[in-house]
């Protein structure tokens, strides 16, 4: 049985910016977990279950873009949308995300509202396609 509040996994290896961030997801209502690696993620990911992963493209150890790659090739989380964060808006960076398989990408510093508009975006989507 799915849960009622959204679960959102954020993957932010800066502490500060992922209290911020998660502070901000916590008012508008969703559940966040913390995680600070993508090792951590991938281990956490299939018990957690959560409804949206958003993470930064520069993570320590495998990374965000090599992170995005094993979520999206595992069936048990392929359709779990991604929105991959970055202070590098380079659009060359920005593709290779999507490429990787990422659902969306949000530069940084970002607008509270922006980050609103596509979690919303991505989850409304992704209850659409169950």
């Amino acid at each position: 049985m799915k849960h009622d509040v959204p679960k959102i996994m954020l993957v932010e290896e800066d502490a500060t910016l992922a209290d911020i961030t998660a502070f901000r997801l916590e008012l508008l209502g969703y559940q966040v977990q913390q995680v600070h690696t993508a090792e951590a993620a991938l281990e956490q990911v299939a018990q957690s279950q959560p409804d949206l992963l958003i993470l930064d493209l520069f993570l320590p150890g495998i990374g965000g873009l090599e992170l995005v790659g094993r979520l999206k090739s595992d069936s048990a989380t392929a359709a779990l949308p991604l929105l991959v964060f970055s202070v590098d808006a380079d659009l060359n960076t920005v593709a290779k995300a999507h490429e990787a398989g990422a659902d969306d990408y949000l530069v940084t510093p970002y607008d509270p509202a922006v980050l609103e508009g596509k979690i919303e975006k991505l989850l409304s989507r992704s209850h659409t396609a169950v």
